[in-house]
């Protein structure tokens, strides 16, 4: 794994900001040439620091106007039920994340529809369809304060 110095920092944060930055305005931002610049880059996705690249959409556009947190709680832990859980939860575009949780209940679950109708339909036909579910608890988004997927990059920890 390549060090998290202050150019792989500085890498790390423009390409959050930008995904689409080239490496000649990369290297521009780091005061180096374009190929020291493109070894870095290359290390940090070969090392898997950096796993892809994404556009990041907006999902009222969308016509995806609910977000809802979902507490699952389940009766069956065994593994053949746990691999059909996370089998049915990759597959399901609607669920943006998903956590193994501690507390009351097993998972958290991010979770988008259209409306409330939607949203209902979806606990019908897929939350209360997966193995072991005896619990769905949802808590509505009614504003989103924050949302973002850039992580701190802080090389002081390293």
């Amino acid at each position: 794994m390549p060090d998290i110095d202050a150019a792989n920092a500085k890498i790390l944060s423009l390409l959050q900001e930008d995904g689409r930055m080239t490496n000649a305005r990369l290297s521009e931002h780091l005061s180096m040439s374009e190929t020291p610049c493109w070894r870095r880059l290359k290390r940090l996705e070969d090392s898997g620091i950096i796993e892809g690249y994404q556009a990041n959409l907006n999902r009222r556009k969308l016509g995806l106007g609910v977000m809802a947190f979902v507490q699952l709680s389940c009766s069956e832990h065994d593994q053949e039920a746990t691999a059909e859980f996370q089998r049915i939860v990759e597959i399901t575009p609607n669920i943006l994340a998903c956590h193994n949780t501690t507390g009351a209940d097993d998972f958290l679950l991010v979770v988008v529809a259209r409306d409330l109708d939607d949203y209902s339909r979806f606990i019908d036909t897929t939350l209360r369809q997966l193995p072991g579910v005896t619990s769905i608890r949802s808590n509505l988004s009614l504003k989103e304060m924050k949302s973002s997927s850039k992580l701190p990059v802080d090389i002081s920890r390293s």
